[in-house]
């Protein structure tokens, strides 16, 4: 297995495949970062040799991928919240944050049901 970024890759499948288990590349950006290489995409990563595959490492080097970005990401996320803002606000609740309805569905936003029995009529 080829280690590029701190996530190794799998060796059976093609360049362009490949790249995407970094996260932060998907495959636009896997083709770009080959063609900076001056690799084929239909090329098996087990048959890259130590010069491509420090090609392709100087040319990922370049975006912003795996630890760096999920902390971005979730830096994004902490400041919504902080501020206050309505996406903040249904970030901090768990509720989903694009205007979806919540009535029937996001349950995976809201989780696993939680059932709350009815209340019992008092008796004389």
């Amino acid at each position: 297995m080829a280690r590029i970024a701190g996530v190794d890759i799998p060796k059976n499948k093609r360049g362009v495949i490949a790249l995407t288990y970094i996260f932060g590349l998907g495959k636009s950006r896997a083709i770009e970062i080959l063609e900076k290489a001056q690799v084929s995409q239909d090329k098996k990563v087990q048959d890259w040799n130590d010069d491509e595959i420090g090609a392709i490492r100087d040319a990922v080097s370049f975006y912003k991928i795996e630890g760096e970005l999920r902390s971005e990401v979730s830096l994004n996320i902490k400041r919504l919240m902080d501020i206050g803002c309505y996406r903040g606000i249904r970030h901090r609740s768990g509720l989903p944050l694009r205007g979806q309805r919540t009535k029937n569905n996001s349950r995976t936003r809201k989780g696993k049901r939680k059932t709350v029995a009815n209340k019992k009529k008092a008796t004389k």
